[in-house]
């Protein structure tokens, strides 16, 4: 009995959105957006500019306010207060209007708020997050100093102390997060996103780079003005067809000797 109990718990989506639809200004956004995120995987949106990549992320992340139905934990997204899902959700976005003179060490722990946690449990946290981040030897250094990448990852490191409790179901929604880091912290962000989706969590990341999406995407959801072109594992969406006719270059299709698919 507890092994069907807990195979069906795995099965529930962390968000189950039907039928989401927005319109602003009247311009149609999105339109009829159907997508479940489930524990343990990474979802990665893509598609051209102006597809509504963005815009469904903000629709997700509470910026706007669509049409539809948009279930959180099994509950309505207008049902949680902040305080209780800014625990079991975390949102980077690609950049930060913060402009205060807080170390980064202090940035990091602003991800420990929710918890109304002790300064002396909030420490062990921020290390080990900044540690994982690679930018624990960035503790002391005044956070508007800092590079874009290095900001990139200090934020990075928040969202990890923020998502570190104990509730068990967890979403991160990444947008753009590789944009401007080098190759290796590139691999390094997405690699640790990985990671917090094997510990159980349910990953959703903006990705232009059509082979770090493959890499890293165990769905991969394909936006075209403002619907959902294609949807499923990265060989289901990223054929050569697909790759020609929504972003209007012809792809050769290789595979790595890792036995990922490398776009050409």
């Amino acid at each position: 009995m507890t092994h069907t109990k807990d195979t069906a718990y795995l099965n529930k989506p962390l968000l189950d959105i039907k039928q989401l639809s927005l319109t602003l200004q009247r311009r149609q956004l999105l339109t009829d957006i159907d997508l479940q995120l489930h524990a343990g995987q990474v979802t990665v949106l893509i598609g051209p500019n102006g597809a509504g990549k963005s815009t469904l992320f903000k629709c997700i992340a509470g910026e706007h306010s669509p049409r539809g139905h948009m279930l959180l934990f099994g509950r309505e997204r207008a049902l949680w207060s902040r305080q209780a899902l800014a625990r079991q959700l975390a949102v980077l976005p690609q950049q930060s209007g913060l402009q205060f003179p807080f170390l980064a060490q202090e940035v990091v722990s602003l991800g420990r708020i929710p918890h109304n946690s002790s300064e002396r449990e909030n420490l062990p946290i921020i290390e080990q997050a900044m540690q994982r981040a690679q930018v624990w030897h960035l503790r002391e250094a005044p956070y508007p100093q800092l590079s874009g990448g290095e900001k990139q990852r200090v934020h990075f490191a928040r969202i990890l102390a923020q998502l570190t409790g104990s509730e068990k179901q967890r979403i991160l929604l990444l947008d753009e997060p590789t944009s401007a880091l080098d190759l290796g912290q590139q691999h390094l962000l997405l690699s640790e996103a990985h990671r917090l989706a094997a510990d159980g969590c349910a990953v959703l990341v903006i990705v232009h780079d059509l082979n770090l999406a493959a890499r890293y995407g165990n769905q991969l959801v394909l936006l075209h003005n403002g619907r959902i072109a294609s949807v499923g594992c990265p060989e289901q969406v990223l054929t050569p067809a697909n790759v020609e006719q929504y972003f209007g270059y012809k792809a050769q299709l290789l595979q790595s000797p890792d036995g990922h698919q490398v776009l050409v």
